[in-house]
């Protein structure tokens, strides 16, 4: 039996891998300045968001993601008031922020106005209303040009951006001179996080070369990762501190935060179980990880080894 082919939506999950999902209802398709973005009904995820020919997120897990960038580094800074999100435009990333009574004050940097616009009319079960909330700042600059011009600090820096193609405007926020200064642009508890590509025993190298050029910055680096269902794969995650170790909060302290927070049923999958289990990798994986290799700098060619 043939399929029409403009029934299925084509998801390109590595150079080497594609699938297919069925399309239940309409899209969307546009390009803006920076990226081109389509929004669509299938059966297996509900709506989902793609940029680039790649599921950026899916309706039914995008809670997956968004809590395991998030709630890992907010909680386990003491007290985070003030955060800066870059990146974020779906708006699930701010809505996970803003749980927090702490935070006083979020700004979040979006280069892409088109795709944020187009998120806030088609994505309010991201949002829900994140971007109402009068804490929130958002701005339509360049991230890094942004932090250059600050002097406030911030409590945690959340790196929620798309990966660092060579032809891409993301590539500057992937060297050791970028998370220089996002190091110094945080307080003295300052947590940052960074979404960290896909991250499994067979796919890992892009991980740890992020991971090395933030420890050529950061004296403490950890990987963690969960599975996302519509990203097909183990997702990673990247937390540097200056002073504290998150696979060192034990699990008292983290419900003990969640509690003092009132963050229980305002989560769906992260808590103190799930925080130890994001953060044991395999041993294997973690072998890989401590391999040498070379780290990202301006100017220099975009290698991954």
């Amino acid at each position: 039996m043939s399929l029409e082919f403009s029934s299925w939506l084509s998801d390109q999950t590595t150079s080497d891998e594609i699938r297919l999902l069925r399309r239940v209802g309409g899209m969307e398709a546009k390009s803006t300045q920076f990226q081109t973005m389509e929004f669509a009904k299938t059966a297996a995820y509900g709506d989902v968001l793609v940029l680039d020919d790649t599921i950026q997120s899916a309706e039914v897990d995008e809670y997956l993601y968004h809590e395991a960038l998030v709630q890992p580094a907010m909680v386990i800074h003491p007290d985070p008031q003030r955060v800066l999100i870059i990146g974020g435009g779906e708006g699930a990333t701010p809505r996970e922020v803003l749980k927090h009574p702490n935070v006083k004050s979020l700004v979040m940097v979006d280069l892409d106005r088109e795709l944020v616009e187009f998120c806030q009319q088609k994505l309010p079960s991201w949002h829900q209303g994140a971007f109402s909330d009068s804490r929130l700042e958002l701005l339509h600059t360049d991230g890094r040009a942004y932090l250059a011009q600050q002097e406030a600090k911030f409590d945690v820096i959340i790196l929620d951006i798309t990966d660092a193609l060579e032809e891409g405007p993301a590539i500057a926020l992937y060297t050791k001179q970028f998370y220089f200064l996002c190091q110094q642009r945080l307080s003295e508890s300052g947590v940052m996080v960074v979404q960290g590509f896909s991250l499994s025993p067979l796919k890992w190298m892009e991980h740890a070369t992020i991971r090395r050029t933030i420890h050529s910055v950061f004296p403490v680096v950890r990987s963690y990762s969960i599975f996302i269902p519509s990203f097909a794969c183990t997702w990673g995650f990247i937390i540097a501190t200056n002073n504290i170790d998150p696979a060192n909060l034990s699990n008292s302290e983290i419900e003990q935060r969640i509690g003092d927070r009132n963050l229980a049923d305002k989560l769906k999958a992260y808590d103190a179980v799930s925080h130890t289990g994001m953060f044991g990798l395999p041993k294997d994986l973690r072998l890989k990880l401590a391999q040498p290799g070379n780290i990202l700098e301006d100017g220099k060619p975009l290698v991954f080894e």
